[in-house]
């Protein structure tokens, strides 16, 4: 069996392309939580009297496009990083449906960090603004897009993913990249999906479509330099609650964030209170505090945006105008 057919069999879409890298793709998770997912429906089926549906994502292209519209190179792997936050979820969601609504309304917290765009910013993780980080790029059929993100099909394939030990539990999701070759060649990707080991630190293994733009495809494997973006381009933050939200128990998604979003809090009767992100890129609430009310999210440069009227409707894209300042 070629690896396309067992990708198919595990319900992925995409295969690994480039010499010596041909692991698994990223979204061998959605497939590889199906029984876990199984079970924990059952048991809240037992408790709630129903089992929520299931579909397929298709909500991303159309919230990518709501609401209008250098330092010493260095690995990340070589770089000190905070440890990622373990993410307590009892499952994996499966792929749902998706679709838009009105905007909710929203409001605007001025909290703003530092805008340097140089030097650590500890909420940032392994990827740091400001710093170029060398690697290679590899190239994968990605299909329609989606990934290990979970944003559903992609409204442009300039999109990457990034390895396992940079992706830090889904802390990549989201990252706008400006991806460099030796010869000058450029092309900025975002990070929708997970490359496993054996990809290595500082590598990305892009779309066919978006490795294209900067080499040959039949070189396979290029030696480049990145670094994290803060595009001018970004549109507005959309949010999404998971197949199976309820009072009870929620995972709750941001989409089309400018800057990488270090922090999603929930407002309860005791206040704030920080959600665990997961590693398919929900921010989880597993006993339901917080689920339906205000959310209250933080940049790595320290900026807070709050939105309300988010109400929870399992799969479907809620556009906020709402958007993090450009560094």
């Amino acid at each position: 069996m070629d690896e396309r057919t067992a990708a198919r069999g595990r319900g992925v879409s995409a295969t690994h392309r480039g010499p010596g890298d041909r692991g698994r793709r990223g979204k061998w998770l959605i497939g590889s939580v199906a029984v876990a997912t199984v079970a924990v429906g059952v048991i809240a089926s037992m408790a709630l009297g129903s089992t929520p549906q299931r579909h397929v994502v298709t909500g991303y292209a159309a919230a990518s496009t709501s609401g209008g519209t250098s330092a010493n190179a260095v690995l990340p792997g070589d770089a000190s990083a905070g440890a990622p936050t373990t993410a307590t979820a009892s499952s994996a969601p499966l792929a749902t449906t998706t679709s838009t609504k009105p905007s909710a309304s929203v409001s605007k917290t001025s909290s703003q960090g530092s805008t340097s765009g140089s030097g650590s910013t500890s909420s940032a993780g392994r990827i740091q603004p400001g710093v170029t980080y060398n690697g290679v790029a590899t190239e994968y059929a990605a299909g329609d897009g989606n990934g290990a993100c979970l944003y559903g099909p992609a409204a442009t394939m300039m999109i990457a993913a990034m390895n396992y030990t940079d992706y830090e539990n889904s802390k990549a999701c989201g990252d706008h990249i400006l991806v460099r070759a030796s010869d000058g060649a450029e092309i900025t990707v975002l990070i929708t999906n997970e490359c496993p080991l054996p990809c290595a630190p500082g590598q990305l293994d892009l779309s066919q479509q978006a490795f294209a733009k900067i080499a040959n495809r039949s070189a396979g494997r290029i030696s480049v330099t990145w670094q994290l973006l803060s595009p001018s381009d970004a549109g507005s933050i959309s949010f999404r609650y998971q197949t199976g939200s309820s009072q009870w128990w929620c995972d709750i998604q941001t989409i089309g964030q400018r800057n990488p979003v270090a922090e999603l809090e929930v407002h309860t009767s005791s206040g704030w209170i920080r959600l665990p992100r997961t590693s398919y890129d929900y921010f989880q609430s597993a006993h339901g505090a917080g689920c339906g009310g205000e959310i209250r999210i933080t940049d790595i440069y320290g900026q807070q945006l709050t939105a309300s009227g988010i109400s929870i409707e399992p799969n479907v894209v809620q556009p906020t105008q709402l958007q993090f300042a450009q560094h």
